[in-house]
């Protein structure tokens, strides 16, 4: 684990060596012996030294092997690396501080150097001061994101080299979960297919709870009986639970009735009812009309993987999405209690389906079957749909961060969510731009006035 330190972390003193972002005219290490720096290595994020293959002469001696990095150099001892044999060939020590004395000509006491044969380099005289109080303001900030002050700063080409790696990073995390679906359900692409579906109608706050229903109910059931209407919604909504009261309108008697018959021969077990959530929501985002919604999608489109595969571009996309519920729904958000005129979720829904199921099943089908003109339509298709509309976009809005399509909005919620909100700012291209941005030109006392007292 990387210590943490008021002054300079691990972590930053990794990014200073990689990035070289200190003066190295002249270098010496704390014995005198001069340093050149041909290749500072390869970060390495497993167990052994910080860096491998690293390139140096030292002394007037070219060396390779691996490069250690401490806040302070009695911190060798006491992370026990004189007795690990993988830092055997550490070819140099690089600190922030070296806190120990110097060998005066007699024996050294075992707790004075970390190694008497490997050369030990500070830093800590070489680092712009300027560097570590950003830094620290990155650590620190409360804003909305860490580097808020600074965005404006940040290069256009920055953000267009950073966004197809975010996007690829959210598009793994997604596919990961429908690989896990492909093994469970052995690579039933339909039934992966019906999973992520249902999936997406439940964001943002009943993912789960849509998941666990169509789960709950054997694929071959699903598939057997979809081209009924009412029998699967009676399917659908008794499994979800909401089937379990007596009613007054005669439709959902009717679903009750045929759901307590499917229940009987198939063994069924329906959901508790307190798996939704229907509080501080908008009522074309109530679950039962996103499940009756999602009943009109699976009856009007059987072998709906099958079909997706063969529609080329959003426009046809969304006509296959797009499906008017049963009757009913025409006048209710919920079971047994009547509405004026619903009104539909909307365009914005079929969109979200896009971007949050069907963009990542065709990225990960391309890759699977190595068919890579899928995972390029999967990019495609983010490029032509618009930028979602959520709280964490309309923040980046706020700081002068547009949105123009989904692929600018998805890796913006890749971003705050992995990156900003765990201030893993040395692994940002944006937070790197921040640290690297003028260093040389600014000057300290401006720095309070960009951050403001909020960062303290």
């Amino acid at each position: 684990m990387l210590s943490v330190n008021p002054l300079c972390s691990e972590a930053l003193l990794q990014y200073i060596w990689l990035s070289g972002q200190f003066d190295r005219l002249r270098l010496q290490t704390v014995t005198g012996e001069a340093v050149s720096i041909l290749s500072p290595g390869h970060l390495n994020r497993d167990g052994g030294p910080d860096f491998t293959a690293a390139r140096l002469r030292i002394g007037g001696m070219e060396w390779a092997g691996n490069v250690e990095l401490h806040y302070r150099t009695s911190d060798w001892r006491r992370h026990g690396h004189q007795h690990n044999p993988k830092y055997h060939n550490v070819i140099l020590h690089v600190v922030f501080e070296h806190d120990l004395p110097e060998p005066d000509g007699g024996k050294p006491l075992p707790w004075q150097v970390p190694e008497p044969r490997i050369p030990v380099l500070e830093l800590q005289h070489r680092i712009p001061k300027i560097l570590l109080r950003r830094y620290r303001h990155l650590m620190a900030h409360t804003a909305f994101v860490p580097c808020a002050p600074l965005l404006h700063r940040v290069p256009e080409a920055t953000w267009e080299k950073w966004t197809p790696r975010l996007i690829e990073e959210r598009l793994a995390r997604k596919t990961a979960v429908y690989r896990n679906w492909l093994e469970q359900t052995r690579f039933n692409w339909e039934e992966v297919c019906t999973r992520a579906i249902a999936q997406s109608y439940g964001m943002p706050v009943n993912t789960s709870a849509f998941l666990e229903l169509v789960q709950s109910i054997p694929f071959m059931l699903l598939a057997r009986i979809r081209q009924y209407r009412s029998r699967l919604e009676a399917l659908l909504f008794g499994q979800a639970g909401m089937l379990e009261t007596a009613f007054n309108d005669p439709y959902p008697k009717e679903l009750q009735a045929e759901y307590r018959f499917l229940q009987h021969k198939h063994g069924l077990q329906p959901m508790p009812p307190h798996r939704w959530q229907w509080l501080r929501m908008r009522p074309t985002s109530f679950p039962s009309l996103r499940i009756a919604h999602f009943a009109a999608v699976l009856h009007n489109t059987p072998h709906f993987f099958s079909r997706l595969l063969d529609t080329q571009g959003a426009p046809a996309l969304e006509n296959l999405l797009h499906a008017e519920p049963s009757a009913y729904w025409q006048y209710h958000y919920r079971l047994d209690i009547p509405s004026v005129r619903t009104a539909a979720p909307g365009k914005h829904i079929l969109q979200h389906v896009m971007i949050n199921a069907v963009v990542p099943l065709l990225y990960l089908y391309g890759k699977h079957m190595r068919l890579p003109q899928h995972q390029q339509r999967a990019l495609d298709l983010l490029d032509s749909l618009p930028a979602e509309n959520n709280h964490i976009i309309r923040g980046w809005a706020h700081e002068k961060v547009p949105s123009i399509t989904a692929t600018d909005s998805q890796s913006l919620l890749q971003l705050k969510q992995y990156y900003c909100d765990a201030k893993r700012c040395l692994e940002c291209q944006v937070g790197k731009s921040v640290l690297g941005d003028s260093i040389n030109e600014c000057r300290e006392e401006d720095e309070d006035t960009l951050w403001g007292a909020e960062a303290y």
